[in-house]
């Protein structure tokens, strides 16, 4: 075990890394932040901040000779950076996990060769003719093979004609999925120590809008599918025999699981866990990272979340006083500056002890922050 007052290092500086920083405060340990941005929300938080780009080597040896042991807050990270720190430190999770979470065709790839149930799919290049089984898939999304997150990198197209341009305009390596008929989204996080212990949080439903993530009922309250989805999620860790947390979303398709993605680090959908749950997904992070001791059982009460984006500032700030004012509802700002559209600026989590209530208030913090009803 790694214990307190240890120095942990986190790669990135978003909410995410912010969170980190805040478990690891509380378990009694320092954090050091690695990110080139000198506003990082989550380097303000960290007991030191490293103003550098992720791949400069002088940056990435002064943190690992600061810090016991590393993590992440994004699958970003170059994959040899995390390489390189391993030499030094134990990093969770390994550079080869990341590394195939970092690109939709490496991903697809490893899913489908451990039997994972996923949607149809095909690797695609811009320069390179379309093959001709391109067409079956259709209609479908094209996705960029990395860094689109967010909806961001994503065409839908129809026919081939389409498929064409958008393709070109990508002028990227990108994976064609066929587009399918969902009957629901949801996402598992999970936690795997050192030891090989493992703890989850309980299946989440999520609603997205216009590719973000909008809202999250948490737990999902579908013992078939949370069975299901803890034995791929499982099944996926030991395949890929990963240390840390792990978030993986789900497709539900004719009643049945089908993988979308794997996120390599705690996720959006995870944050009710903030506020109803015994073990955050942050906390889980700090004790898979540490090889402390995992939950055995992780339950939650019932609990809405709603993203709180950029948008909402249009016409000035929101009304907290209004939405402080309803029961249950924990208001969560990440203290980033421009409140651009589509940028995460927070989220609400309304919990409570039966869903009735619960829905209630979330139904009127939509209405108070101009949200259609969901």
């Amino acid at each position: 075990m790694i214990l307190p007052p240890a120095t942990l290092g986190m790669l990135g500086g978003g909410q995410l890394g912010r969170y980190f920083v805040m478990a690891a405060h509380r378990l009694g340990y320092k954090v050091v932040v690695l990110d080139p941005d000198p506003a990082s929300i989550a380097g303000a938080a960290a007991d030191h901040h490293i103003v550098a780009p992720y791949d400069d080597q002088t940056a990435l040896h002064e943190l690992a000779s600061r810090c016991e042991a590393i993590s992440c807050e994004f699958e970003n990270v170059p994959a040899t950076a995390l390489a390189l720190l391993e030499q030094c430190q134990p990093v969770r999770p390994a550079a080869s996990a990341v590394r195939i979470c970092q690109d939709r065709r490496e991903e697809k790839d490893f899913l489908r060769g451990a039997n994972i149930p996923l949607a149809p799919y095909l690797a695609l290049l811009p320069e390179a003719p379309i093959p001709a089984q391109a067409s079956e898939l259709l209609p479908a999304i094209l996705k960029t093979a990395r860094e689109g997150y967010d909806g961001k990198g994503q065409w839908q197209v129809n026919n081939l004609d389409e498929l064409a341009t958008a393709l070109a305009a990508s002028a990227v390596p990108c994976v064609l999925e066929k587009r399918l008929a969902l009957e629901g989204e949801f996402a598992l996080t999970l936690a795997r120590s050192p030891s090989g212990a493992i703890s989850a949080l309980q299946l989440v439903q999520n609603w997205h809008s216009g590719g973000i993530l909008d809202q999250t009922r948490s737990p999902a309250n579908v013992p078939v599918l949370e069975s299901e989805a803890k034995g791929i999620a499982e099944h996926i860790i030991a395949a890929l025999d990963y240390v840390g947390v792990l978030t993986v979303e789900f497709f539900l398709v004719e009643g049945r699981l089908l993988v979308n993605e794997l996120a390599p680090r705690p996720h959006n959908s995870g944050h009710p866990s903030l506020d109803n749950a015994a073990c955050s997904q942050f906390e889980l992070q700090v004790r898979a990272l540490c090889d402390l001791p995992l939950p055995k059982l992780n339950a939650v009460r019932p609990a809405l979340l709603i993203n709180l984006l950029g948008d909402l500032w249009q016409n000035g700030t929101p009304d907290w006083a209004a939405l402080l004012a309803l029961p249950d509802l924990h208001l969560h700002l990440y203290g980033k500056g421009e409140p651009r559209p589509g940028r995460k600026m927070g989220h609400i989590t309304v919990i409570g002890d039966d869903w009735s209530t619960v829905e209630e208030s979330c139904r009127q913090a939509r209405q108070l922050l101009g949200l259609a009803p969901r």
